[in-house]
């Protein structure tokens, strides 16, 4: 797979809530950073994200507005969508994806942590 179907492969399983599916694409030491609220490193950097996030929502998607990529490098503009108990709120999100031998080294995702509170706590009340 090229890097950017390595992604798409990723960002698929992810927003089917296949955590353990997704980190098969990632490698060993990969890091995880959400800018605003820091990194995590390895496939149970990431598990430990989403499990936080598993009984905040009940589904999720990424709605890709624009991407680029350039030999290892992709990148993406998002609207990150999560929905719990019929109510959706929405995250934009500016992704970058480093794939080195098939398999991502990096994942980085830039966006407003106020925005992010904001819609999360519109979706639990």
């Amino acid at each position: 797979m090229t890097p950017t179907e390595v992604v798409h492969e990723f960002i698929a399983r992810i927003t089917s809530l296949d955590v353990d599916g997704a980190c098969e694409l990632v490698d060993a030491e990969v890091e995880y950073d959400n800018v605003p609220m820091g990194k995590v490193q390895g496939p149970e950097g990431i598990k430990s994200v989403f499990s936080q996030m598993s009984g905040m929502i009940d589904a999720m998607e990424f709605v890709t507005h624009r991407e680029s990529a350039a030999g290892d490098l992709v990148l993406n503009e998002r609207t990150d969508r999560f929905r719990k108990d019929g109510k959706w709120a929405e995250l934009p999100v500016a992704g970058v994806f480093e794939v080195h031998d098939g398999r991502i080294t990096l994942w980085r995702d830039y966006f407003d942590l106020a925005t992010m509170t904001n819609q999360f706590a519109e979706i639990a009340s």
